[in-house]
């Protein structure tokens, strides 16, 4: 059927902050749907608190309202314009459960809004356990026992009747928040007692632990017909006990037999019969028995973070298509705008993709400073990465290379594990399995059979079976060296997936070495596109991955071309913000009629979607992926501004081999990372900064001081050291490794911290935001809250900032963005205490507030089409800015949750407050001044 023609004004509710369980998966749903909406006519208007967020840029909607998600914000909206639906499917859980609330309260019936893409029953019996459980049972549909219990007594009889261990969880939770395996009844009653003396109306459940099981997802659309496809089935390398974001999943299942596939999605059309009315998307997740015997384990009736997963790995853009379904169009109705095919169809991919989480566990040490890597049933990742490959091992090893881990071999932390300790470690479900996984079938491949760690770990013989063949490639390498290993050899090595710095590792040669020996051989990456037809239809989206010993089919376009470098995945310190300035830095490249391309490997990105660059590589952002591409594409320039660090690192690289950077130079970017060069750059300026002391450290340093590893990211490893205890107990944290290299800086107590960013031509510099932190200098930027303008700062000191950024951004011949930190003492002494000579994480924050496109600016700086000069803007401080930061620390019960020099949150809200006098803010600046 048609669109309905009563929609003409959608409010799109985001997902507000990034947190652990709700990541910048719901930017890209929400953006997509966004433009999808737009493309039929329909007035947007959007909600969301989250100023990191393509979703929340002006170019996204008709209007944008950087509000809190709660009522009194839908309120706002509805008095300033008329709203004929709301679209909740988009914003995961958060928005599912503000719409569920504006229900109940008849707020949506009062205003004759319509909620489309999902009713209110069908949220409540998917999201409500216990109405989910009868609903099942009503149908016959399987799933694990269940209980919903209101007391003591009835929890432990009803684990008495089921046995244990049971799983407790609570209903319309986020990422499995407060989800538990019990295993004991002494844990089943202090759990129970814990959660009945909170004030909480959260409904509890009991199911039955199916820890062990095989996992599954579906991923589906369905119109208002009924008519319904499967978009992609995952399979979970962990087994059941994991939550599916901390797991690492594949792309099509690999151990999944048609006969049981084929049950599992007429189960799933039956599960979606029964669940109520929704036309959109949906996810359904399934565990499978050692006996085959298919359960239900959870129905999401909206866009889920696994959508993305699915969207990027088929080319099938579902929150598009789920957008217009929501409308009223049915799936025969539409096109995959991709492949210019119907909309009515089911992806078929000729490729493997694996998704790797990404944790950041050195973030939430315990008290004692010790990391808890233990995963279970409530996620803990921080975000994800993807990677493609023509066979499960290629695409595996990609997406470890692709999580910056830093790890030039697979046995570099357990290498010194002996057989005990690796059988206790494989008995865990722990984070790094994989790697334990590595090490121990090729240090032991006679000692651990597949047999004995399938009965350990459950994971599927086949996974296991692989993983042995990667082990078992690496110990054919101990015959070898550099000049003896044959061709045929190196070949089988690539097609598994395993990098030249790993190949150089066990060769003890340079990657270089083995690089330049693989183009001897004519071993070289070529390039296939992702599509959803198995090449069954050309391909409008060029998405490419690399692969060995296959055809290429990628097509280079003769026009001028910029490569940018993203900023990878998701993680404290670098996350979603990096991903909006590389879409504003595609679109500005495109507006001055380049072909943008970009590399990258996060599925949950905006960045990676389809209608973002003019070519996408999916591939690590690591050396040996970067320079074939720049070989093959010959780019104009590459701009690493604006991905983070990841990008920044790889400036050298690609200076040396002879390609253009366009913005700062690789000088610039050198003097403003070695600390030495940074003090003389100061020096020579006159420009005060704090104390420092580099090299082999400890002697005759004063306290109080803060210690820094060199090019941490997010503040990684930093630490406020106040004394010889404090000292010490640091040294014996770091297991006595060399602390060479590090370096100590002066810490100045009770000073006043100032982010400034700034823009520069080479000839002239803006500043486009002063932000002054709330918290005193020693918490890190991420982690303190921040106001634009500033609220205590003299104006004799703003003038002197001001005067020390553009002289370092002249002197330093900065082309493009960049940020400074100052710290202003008590007795108002400016002192600089870094220069990044890149675009930071706090650019799309004073973009929103200011309403102006810096990223666009420094793009067109790069590339020499305008200069500063050229523009007559000023910046707009007539609105006060405060930006907050977001922890997820309850996702892990014993950290230690003070602040300090090493990033903690997870994301950031803003909000807009009349003057500095008010009560919120007044309670926060008392706190910590």
């Amino acid at each position: 059927m048609p669109k309905d023609p009563n929609f003409k004004s959608v409010l799109l509710i985001g997902s507000g902050p990034i947190i652990i369980g709700q990541a910048c998966e719901f930017d890209y749903s929400g953006s997509q749907g966004s433009t999808s909406l737009r493309e039929e006519g329909i007035e947007v208007t959007i909600l969301n608190s989250n100023p990191a967020t393509i979703m929340t840029d002006p170019m996204m909607a008709d209007n944008i309202y950087l509000l809190p998600l709660e009522i009194n914000s839908i309120l706002t909206i509805l008095s300033e314009h008329k709203i004929d639906a709301v679209l909740p499917t988009l914003g995961g859980q958060t928005a599912l459960n503000l719409t569920k609330i504006c229900e109940e309260q008849g707020l949506w019936k009062k205003h004759n809004i319509q909620i489309i893409g999902v009713d209110l029953a069908t949220i409540n019996n998917t999201e409500d356990r216990a109405l989910f459980y009868q609903k099942m049972l009503q149908n016959n549909i399987q799933i694990p026992l269940s209980k919903e219990i209101y007391t003591l007594a009835e929890g432990l009889l009803f684990v008495k009747k089921i046995g244990l261990p049971v799983i407790m969880r609570s209903s319309f939770s986020l990422g499995g928040h407060g989800a538990r395996e019990l295993y004991t009844t002494d844990e089943v009653e202090v759990a129970l007692n814990q959660h009945f003396s909170l004030p909480t109306n959260t409904s509890l459940t009991l199911d039955q632990s199916i820890s062990g099981w095989k996992e599954f997802e579906l991923e589906l659309l369905r119109d208002s017909k009924n008519q319904t496809v499967i978009i992609g089935s995952i399979e979970n390398f962990n087994p059941m006990g994991v939550h599916t974001g901390d797991s690492i999943t594949v792309m099509p299942p690999m151990t999944l037999p048609d006969t049981v596939y084929q049950e599992m999605r007429a189960l799933a059309f039956r599960v979606m019969d029964v669940i109520g009315a929704f036309s959109g998307a949906c996810n359904v997740q399934f565990a499978v028995s050692p006996q085959e015997e298919i359960v239900v384990i959870e129905v999401n009736p909206r866009l889920s973070r696994s959508s993305a997963l699915a969207s990027k790995a088929t080319g099938y853009p579902m929150a598009a298509i789920a957008s217009k379904l929501a409308l009223g169009y049915s799936l025969d109705e539409l096109r995959n705008p991709i492949i210019n095919t119907s909309a009515f169809f089911e992806p078929s991919i000729d490729y493997v993709v694996v998704k790797i989480p990404r944790w950041n566990f050195e973030k939430f040490k315990s008290i004692n400073g010790k990391e808890d890597h233990t995963l279970g049933i409530e996620m803990k990742s921080i975000g994800e990465t993807m990677a493609i490959g023509r066979s499960f091992n290629e695409a595996l090893l990609k997406a470890l290379d692709s999580l910056e881990l830093n790890k030039k071999d697979y046995q570099s932390e357990i290498y010194h594990y002996n057989l005990q300790e690796f059988i206790a470690s494989l008995k865990k479900k722990t984070s790094d399995l994989i790697i334990i996984l590595l090490g121990a079938f090729e240090k032991y491949p006679n000692n651990i059979t597949i047999d004995q760690v399938h009965q350990w770990t459950k994971i599927d013989r086949w996974f296991l079976f692989e993983v042995k063949k990667i082990a078992n490639l690496l110990l054919s390498l101990s015959t070898h060296s550099e000049k003896s290993i044959p061709a045929n050899l190196l070949l089988e090595l690539k097609k598994n997936g395993l990098s030249d710095s790993i190949i150089a590792s066990r060769l003890n040669c340079t990657e270089d070495q083995i690089h330049t020996k693989r183009q001897c051989f004519n071993i070289v990456r070529t390039y296939q596109s992702v599509d959803s037809c198995a090449a069954e239809f050309p391909v409008t989206a060029p998405y490419y991955y690399s692969s060995f010993g296959h055809a290429g089919e990628i097509i280079i376009n003769p026009r001028t071309k910029v490569l940018f470098l993203g900023s990878g995945p998701n993680r404290i310190g670098q996350g979603i913000e990096f991903d909006y300035l590389s879409v504003h830095g595609i679109k500005a490249v495109q507006l001055l009629g380049h072909e943008a391309i970009l590399v990258n490997n996060n599925p949950e990105t905006v960045s990676t979607d389809f209608k973002v660059a003019d070519k996408l590589y999916f591939e690590p952002i690591e050396w040996e992926y970067i320079l074939p591409i720049l070989q093959k594409e010959k780019p104009l320039g590459v701009i690493v501004q604006l991905g983070g660090q990841t990008a920044l690192k790889l400036a050298q690289k690609i200076h040396e081999s002879g390609f253009n950077i366009l913005g700062s130079s690789t000088e610039t970017i050198d003097i403003m990372e070695d600390r030495n060069r940074f003090s003389s750059f100061l020096q020579k300026l006159k420009i005060p900064y704090p104390k420092y002391q580099k090299g082999e450290i400890g002697t005759n340093f004063p306290f109080p001081f803060i210690i820094r590893p060199s090019y941490v990211l997010g503040g990684s490893g930093m630490s406020i050291i106040r004394n010889e205890t404090e000292w010490q107990s640091y040294k014996s944290l770091n297991n006595g490794q060399s602390l060479e290299g590090y370096i100590l800086d002066e810490y100045i107590e009770h000073a006043k911290e100032v982010d400034v960013d700034a823009i520069c031509d080479g000839y002239e510099v803006q500043i486009i935001g002063l932000l002054e932190h709330i918290e005193s200098a020693g918490i890190h930027s991420g982690d303190s809250h921040m106001t634009i303008p500033s609220f205590s700062l003299s104006t004799e000191t703003i003038e002197r900032i001001k005067t020390y950024t553009k002289a370092i951004g002249l002197e330093a011949k900065i082309i493009g963005l960049f940020n400074i930190q100052f710290i202003i003492t008590r007795d108002e002494l400016v002192l600089v205490i870094e220069v990044n000579p890149r675009a930071s994480r706090t650019v799309p924050f004073i973009s929103k507030v200011h309403h102006i496109a810096y990223t666009k600016r420094s793009v067109e700086i790069m590339l020499n089409k305008k200069s500063i000069a050229d523009y007559s803007w000023t910046v707009n401080q007539c609105r006060i800015a405060l930006k907050i930061p977001i922890f997820s620390d309850n996702k892990f019960q014993y950290s230690d949750r003070s602040l300090g020099p090493e990033m903690r949150s997870t994301g950031e809200a803003i909000i807009f407050i009349e003057d500095f006098n008010v009560p919120f803010f007044l309670s926060i600046k008392n706190r910590h001044r």
